[in-house]
């Protein structure tokens, strides 16, 4: 056995579950490991000026590069910091190991200067939480929030360590990595009667969720919409490219409505549901949005999720990428002819039907390509142009994103990722981590203006670091999303045509400008025709770069 101090053990660990980079904000707590990394040159540490910076960029490198991403802060406040991205990172199911300084612990009982117990804290937004009280537990310690984090379903987990432990020496067992194979096949059984209800149902909808994206089942889950000629849907609120923004099936993403999600659904005879949410609303529903007596059909990679809302005529736990082939094989035994005729049909009526709704959008853009300040639509269809075919978009627009699941031709798993739990901010700090997950692709960040001021000192870090992102601000002055609900309310505010707090004006917000004084050199837009121009500069630039596109704020109508 090696002789090693802790914060040395702790970080050949590390390497060992495949870390390349770490994700943090240094403190006192915090110094041993710093020292250790003085000498480890295998992992990569990324400064981050604020800790929920530092946990949305290891959100995002987790999710584009599918391996365990490491994020470490400072103690106390800095967890407590991190809390809001960490519960973005939960609901995106991110394999991340987020630890915590601790004081050392001869000193605990005297509660010293931002001591608290930190396993609490945290651990109402991860798979597990602990703190290292000995040297000779830390190996078991790291490797189980390793295989943790990665086991189905999949998330984030937390280690509180302190100096002490790091600090300590001594002839240790480094143990080995675990790694619970992720390809669970659903129950036969099930899928034989899933298939039975598929087959017989003339009007089925699916869901496609962010698992079927996280396990590279797009293929898979095309496969089985095309022999049943189902519309496929994202989930309500969907993080990722779980399904071909181009298939002439998709039909974008599901309304976070309940009145809209029930006069959906009751076009259908049958919902099939793979890795979605069922379902994550933004306002509570005057009716319930699933339709009485809809069959449900729900795979999921999470028991918890499966049933928890509606019940399923037919569970399924199992991983979309190693079911769906049982699935589609069952279905073909089951499918006569015609039947597969009559689908071949649909999908054509579809794809009509999905040209018909692009060229609506596309002629609505145009009409209003002339317009100052830049409408939302026409900014969307100006990037859509603009990108190049690899582009990965991140997106954190709100709600000046319209039409942009259409208008984009997104078709892998990696090459569109989005704000999953709804804690705003995540948008600039995680397309920093997706490109250093995916540097081989051109990464663009489509941000609200309200969001990019949450996180704004991830401009530092991609400077800093020489992240190649090109960051659109979609500007409108305000906190558009909120003025529109509020108006929905009926209340004083739409009586009186008065929003309070929710302008982001005297002074108005210089975006170019503070870009520039943390590093990243940027430029305003205020036309339609110049948007694509300046995309292509940004790129080319071959560096962070900023856009501050300035956008019609009206939220009426």
């Amino acid at each position: 056995m090696p002789f090693l101090s802790g914060k040395q053990a702790f970080l050949e660990i590390l390497v060992q579950e495949g870390v390349e980079c770490m994700f943090g904000n240094p403190g006192t707590t915090e110094l041993p490991l710093m020292d250790g990394l003085a000498r480890e040159s295998r992992i990569r540490y990324i400064l981050a000026l604020q800790e929920s910076v530092a946990v949305a960029m290891a959100d995002g490198y987790a999710q584009a590069g599918g391996r365990l991403a490491v994020v470490n802060v400072h103690t106390s406040p800095g967890l407590g910091n991190a809390m809001g991205m960490l519960y973005d990172a939960l609901k995106a199911g991110s394999p991340l190991l987020l630890t915590a300084g601790q004081h050392d612990q001869a000193m605990n009982l005297t509660e010293p200067i931002l001591w608290s117990d930190l396993p609490p804290v945290a651990r109402p937004y991860v798979k597990w939480s602990h703190e290292i009280t000995r040297l000779e537990d830390l190996p078991r310690a790291v490797r189980r929030a390793a295989k943790t984090a990665f086991a189905h379903p999949t998330g984030p987990v937390f280690l509180s360590i302190p100096v002490d432990v790091l600090n300590a020496e001594r002839e240790i067992d480094l143990l080995a990595p675990t790694r619970i194979a992720p390809r669970i096949r659903g129950d036969a059984a099930a899928v034989e009667a899933a298939a039975d209800l598929l087959v017989s149902a003339t009007r089925p909808i699916l869901i496609s969720g962010d698992a079927v994206a996280h396990g590279d089942a797009l293929v898979e889950m095309a496969e089985v919409a095309e022999l049943l000629g189902a519309p496929v849907y994202a989930e309500c609120v969907p993080s990722t490219c779980s399904f071909p923004f181009t298939h002439p099936l998709y039909r974008g993403a599901f309304p976070r409505l309940g009145p809209p999600i029930r006069t959906l659904l009751m076009q259908h005879d049958l919902l099939f549901s793979v890795g979605g949410d069922l379902f994550t609303l933004s306002l509570p529903p005057d009716l319930e949005p699933m339709p009485e007596g809809l069959p449900l059909i729900h795979l999921d990679t999470d028991p918890w999720e499966i049933g928890k809302n509606y019940p399923a005529r037919v569970a399924i736990l199992g991983e979309p990428k190693a079911t769906l082939p049982d699935l589609a094989e069952a279905l073909r035994r089951r499918l006569s002819p015609a039947a597969r005729t009559e689908a071949l049909t649909r999908i054509e009526e579809q794809r009509r039907a999905q040209r018909a709704e692009l060229d609506r959008f596309r002629a609505r853009a145009q009409a209003e390509a002339g317009r100052n300040p830049i409408t939302p639509l026409a900014l969307m269809a100006a990037v859509a142009d603009a990108v190049p075919e690899d582009v990965i978009v991140v997106d954190e627009t709100i709600s000046s994103g319209i039409g942009l699941r259409s208008l984009l031709r997104c078709s892998d798993p990696k090459s569109f990722f989005g704000l999953r739990g709804g804690g705003i901010g995540w948008g600039l700090p995680a397309a920093l981590g997706i490109r250093l997950a995916q540097p081989a692709r051109p990464v663009v960040a489509l941000i609200g203006d309200g969001s990019a001021l949450y996180t704004i000192q991830s401009l530092w870090t991609a400077a800093h670091d020489g992240i190649a992102v090109v960051f659109v601000i979609c500007n409108n002055a305000s906190y558009r999303i909120l003025k529109q609900r509020t108006l929905a309310l009926k209340g004083f505010a739409a009586q009186d045509d008065r929003y309070i707090a929710m302008d982001l004006v005297n002074p108005a917000i210089d975006f170019v400008g503070l870009a520039r004084s943390l590093g990243v050199p940027g430029e305003p837009v205020e036309k339609t025709a110049d948007v694509g121009p300046a995309l292509a500069r940004g790129l080319a630039s071959a560096g962070p770069y900023l856009l501050d596109v300035r956008i019609d704020g009206s939220f009426k109508g």
